[in-house]
Parts: C-alpha cells; structure tokens; sequence
C-alpha cells in the first residue's frame, strides 16, 4: 500500500488553482457573452467539441472544450472542479506542476480522441442513412439531421476521470467518502465507477447526453502514463 506523505502539501496547488479559475471564467463567459437569445458569440460552436465530419470541428476544440460546462446543469462544473480539486491537488502535490499539467491534458486528449472515434462511426451512419433516404424524407428530417452532425462536446469529465484513475492506481487502499458518509477503498471505487461507464456505453439509452467513452479514454489513458512513468522509475516516481 502507498501512502501520501509529501513534504510540502499545498492545500491548493499552482496548476489545480489556475485549472479552477479557467474552468469559472470560462462559465461565466459561457453566461454573459455567449448566453441569451442573441449570444455576442456562440462559444459552444466555437470551442466545444464537434466530430470530424461537422463543419464546425476546428483542432483546437481537441483542448478548448475541457474548459467549457454545460449552462443548463451547474452540476456538471461543480462536481468536476470539486473532483479535479480532490483527486488532482493531491497528484500535483506528488509529481509537481509541469508533470501534472502534463497529464491532465494528455488524459483531456485522449478522452475527446476516444470519444471522437465513437462520433465518427456513428455520424457516418447518419450520414448514409439521409444521404439514402428520397427528397421528402430528408427535408422532414433536416432539422434534426444538422442538430446531430452538429453537436457539441464540452466539459472537464475525462482529464478528471485519469486524475480519478491514477488516484486509485497509486493509493488503491485510501478511503474515499461517497456522499461524504460511505467508505470505500479508492481500488473499488474506480473500479466500480468505470464498470458503470462501460455498462452505460453498452447500453447506448436514449436520451443519454453523457460521454461515457471520453470518461473511459482518459481514465484509460491516466492509467497508461502512471503505469509507465512508476515501471520506468519507481523509485523516485515524481
């Protein structure tokens, strides 16, 4: 079993403290300039994330969309940000600043080029399937043809998921509070959690907004370089 013991604890370490300062001014930009009825600029067509085949995909969504949440759920930023403040201070207090930023974008990519994978498999059916259909039958489902091939992909959720999985991998037997009451080791509850989003991913329900394969690529990826970096140097790990 390891332990956390760092010498010098930062409450609030250098790039978790930057990460929730973007992320808030990010929302609130989300909130004034790209809200209302007339938004000054849409920012979810402009840096959240859009499959390959949609005109609105631009590379540098790849990175933009991790700082951007959903207006509609003030869920969906606070319990990232609180994760990402969990589970990655205690990270960035083990390795430093630059190889924790290091990780966290490289977990960000991988969960949006996972999940880009999945989008780009699905829009290619949608786009058979009305590129088959007779002129009537498009125009009854254009509208909702271009919401699909449209869009958008945003939050933190997979950079947070490899902070999430990396945790479990270096202190498997930490406690963790669900719902600040239940126990349970960090090995099981990562464990359990990405049960759950391979379920949800088989499942595909209707009506599921959720990205449960970005959520696996970056824990999948958060697993892949903490495994790597302690084989190649478990001695002096960070």
């Amino acid at each position: 079993m390891q332990e956390f013991r760092p010498t010098r604890f930062q409450i609030l370490p250098l790039v978790i403290k930057n990460l929730l300062i973007i992320n808030g001014l990010v929302f609130l930009a989300q909130l004034t300039i790209g809200g209302g009825a007339t938004p000054i600029i849409n920012m979810e067509d402009v840096f959240a994330l859009h499959t390959w085949q949609s005109p609105l995909f631009k590379p540098w969504q790849l990175i933009t969309h991790m700082f951007m949440h959903s207006t509609q759920d003030f869920s969906h930023i606070f319990f990232n940000m609180f994760a990402l403040w969990m589970f990655g201070s205690i990270l960035e207090n083990l390795w430093g600043p630059k190889r924790f930023l290091i990780f966290y974008i490289s977990c960000g990519l991988g969960a949006a080029l996972c999940h880009m994978g999945v989008l780009y498999y699905e829009t290619e059916q949608l786009i058979k399937a009305y590129s088959a259909a007779d002129y009537a039958t498009q125009q009854t489902f254009k509208t909702d043809f271009y919401l699909r091939l449209n869009e958008a992909t945003l939050g933190a959720s997979g950079a947070v998921f490899g902070c999430l999985a990396a945790f479990g991998y270096l202190f498997p037997n930490t406690l963790i509070y669900i719902y600040f009451f239940i126990p349970l080791k960090a090995k099981w509850f990562v464990l359990l959690y990405a049960g759950y989003e391979l379920y949800a991913t088989i499942r595909n329900s209707a009506g599921d907004s959720v990205a449960h394969v970005a959520h696996l690529g970056g824990a999948l990826v958060g697993i892949i370089l903490v495994y790597t970096w302690n084989k190649k140097n478990k001695k002096t790990f960070y």
